[in-house]
């Protein structure tokens, strides 16, 4: 399913659909998100303009948890327990940057996108 491009899809002011006068450029074509959920580690190769490459996340089992004191250490995701991006990745399990998970070493803030960066970067929330 390819989406409209502004401008180029728009209807008259008689309600009728004007034509597109002209096709999509390679910059314009956009691919369906990433959603990384929880689950077995699987990532898939993006191409970017220029012949790069980047690689995105499609399920996260790890992530990278840093405590206050700068220390890291890889910790398995349990669930996502909030997400501040949509309610209903909450519910999904998508991790998202922002989102509060839940792992092994405690709850933890994501702070990496895990469809950018290929990775999930947390650190641990403070405790109130």
């Amino acid at each position: 399913m390819t989406r409209p491009i502004e401008n180029l899809v728009k209807r008259k002011p008689t309600g009728g659909r004007s034509r597109a006068f002209r096709g999509r450029r390679a910059y314009e074509k956009d691919g369906y998100a990433i959603e990384p959920l929880v689950g077995p580690a699987s990532s898939r190769e993006i191409y970017r303009r220029g012949g790069r490459t980047s690689t995105g996340m499609i399920f996260a089992d790890h992530a990278n948890v840093s405590d206050p004191s700068g220390k890291a250490k890889k910790s398995k995701i349990l669930r996502v327990k909030k997400s501040p991006a949509n309610r209903d990745y909450e519910r999904r399990g998508v991790i998202t940057k922002g989102a509060v998970i839940e792992t092994e070493a405690g709850e933890a803030v994501v702070t990496s996108r895990p469809t950018a960066d290929g990775v999930v970067n947390a650190v641990l929330a403070s405790k109130k």
